[in-house]
């Protein structure tokens, strides 16, 4: 532990879910091996002190006032800056709109911090979006709503999801929309703004000084020139020229069928997929339990475990936190990159 570090803000999550079980986890495996520097929740204390006592979980809390504490503690204790749940009761797997308000407050919060120098990153636990609307959250995921927290005059930037594992990254281009949208929707300039994106924060948080992207093609063997779809010739190979044109390394458009293979991977740092189970398949099927969700394009560090609120599994003491602690490491990994 660097104590000198600044720590890592985590959200508390939907209270309902697995989300407060894997942070009382992931605070029990900080030493084997080290989960990374000192992190600290933003959740109601009772919350997770009940929780830990149910689980069987012999994992304290401790409250803290303000971020810079939580490096003292956390060697003896789990730092908690407190949220008010009010007089709301929390019964796992059955998330309730009256708890939105906090969970909503947990995000804005770390955020606030980061932004202020106070924290490293935001590592988001899952929200059930479902559970939020009726507490004002008027956006479409979580990726949405940091952008629009980090927006500046007005302005807020072009947020960009990376999903990765130690063998691969992979950033879709097109996300939670219908397949039979994603040919409508995906254009060249919008590759290109990826694009640039991605190769920046490549160089700056991944320390890869050239990166190398790889873009899949949207049809079946990448169109055959044409002859099963045109997207290719049309959208993708421009995008790819003027990509290329600025100087950053790319190749494509590629047979998605033939690109996720290790010999194939090598050829490049991350992969750009037309949709969202195009680049998702490959990365859970190579490692389910250890994908982290990075937003790439925000003035902030932000990581987030690769799974949901898993309301099935919450409250039973059998959720991984696996994904959690690689989403820290990850979050630990780029701000170092950043000096931070």
């Amino acid at each position: 532990m660097v104590a000198m570090k600044r720590p890592l803000a985590v959200t508390m999550g939907e209270p309902a879910g697995i989300g407060p079980e894997l942070v009382l986890k992931a605070w029990l495996e900080r030493d084997r091996p080290k989960t990374a520097r000192p992190f600290y929740v933003i959740a109601p204390p009772a919350l997770l002190r009940e929780l830990a006592v149910t689980l069987g979980l012999p994992c304290p809390i401790e409250v803290i006032a303000t971020p810079d504490q939580a490096a003292s503690v956390f060697d003896r204790a789990l730092p908690v800056i407190a949220l008010d749940l009010g007089y709301v009761a929390v019964t796992s797997g059955k998330p309730s709109p009256a708890t939105g308000r906090a969970v909503i407050a947990s995000i804005e919060m770390a955020v606030q911090h980061v932004k202020a120098g106070l924290a490293a990153a935001v590592v988001t636990n899952p929200i059930q979006k479902s559970a939020l609307y009726d507490a004002g959250f008027k956006h479409p995921g979580h990726t949405e709503f940091l952008a629009a927290l980090c927006a500046d005059q007005g302005i807020e930037p072009l947020p960009v999801m990376m999903l990765a594992v130690p063998e691969l990254k992979v950033v879709p281009l097109t996300v939670h929309i219908p397949l039979s949208d994603v040919a409508k929707t995906l254009t060249a300039d919008h590759v290109v703004a990826v694009g640039r994106i991605v190769a920046a924060a490549l160089k700056r948080d991944f320390a890869i000084a050239e990166p190398r992207l790889a873009i899949a093609g949207l049809n079946p063997h990448a169109g055959e020139d044409g002859r099963i779809g045109r997207e290719e010739q049309t959208i993708l190979a421009p995008a790819i020229a003027r990509l290329q044109a600025e100087g950053i390394t790319v190749i494509g458009p590629l047979s998605a069928d033939a690109m996720f293979h290790a010999k194939a991977r090598a050829r490049y740092d991350v992969a750009l997929c037309g949709y969202h189970d195009q680049a998702l398949i490959p990365l859970k099927t190579i490692d389910f339990d250890h994908g982290v969700n990075v937003t790439l394009g925000l003035p902030i560090i932000r990581t987030s475990p690769d799974h949901g609120t898993a309301l099935d599994l919450a409250g039973q003491g059998i959720a991984s936190a696996l994904s959690l602690i690689a989403a820290m490491r990850m979050a630990d990994d780029m701000a170092n990159a950043r000096g931070f």
